[in-house]
Order: structure tokens, then C-alpha cells, then sequence
């Protein structure tokens, strides 16, 4: 005979956990396909002039974002 009660209590605990799985958050997100997707913006920008010149600047401002947060950075310009 099959107990029943067995049954039923093993295939819920295998429901719950698989809900559990299914309404997390953090499983529907894949930080590497961001990245990617983050790269590929990048190289699209890269391959044109105004896109090039665009990066640049970008990456100066950042530059010089850093020095004006960095204490000893102020610090070495005086």
C-alpha cells in the first residue's frame, strides 16, 4: 500500500521549493548578459569618429571626476 500522506507531503515540499525558486528575484537577472550587453554598446560606439570622441570625454570627465573626490589628489595639486 502507498501511504499517502507520504506522498502528498513529499510532492508539496517539492512544489513550495520549486515557487520559491521560480519567484526569486535575483534569478531572472543575469548580471553577465548586462555586461555584454553594456560591451556591445560600447564597440558600437567606438566604430564611428563622433562615437570615438564621444568615449574620450567620457573617460576624461570620469578622469578628472576621480582627482576632485581623491583628498590627496587635491592635496598633490596645491
Amino acid at each position: 500500500m502507498i501511504d499517502y500522506f507520504a506522498l502528498a507531503l513529499g510532492h508539496g515540499l517539492m512544489a513550495i521549493a520549486l515557487l520559491r525558486l521560480v519567484l526569486r528575484e535575483d534569478c531572472d537577472a543575469d548580471p553577465l548578459i548586462e555586461t555584454l550587453k553594456a560591451d556591445i554598446a560600447a564597440d558600437r560606439m567606438a566604430t564611428s569618429t563622433a562615437g570615438r570622441n564621444a568615449a574620450r570625454r567620457a573617460r576624461t570627465q570620469e578622469a578628472e571626476n576621480e582627482d576632485e573626490s581623491d583628498p590627496r589628489a587635491q592635496v598633490a595639486k596645491r
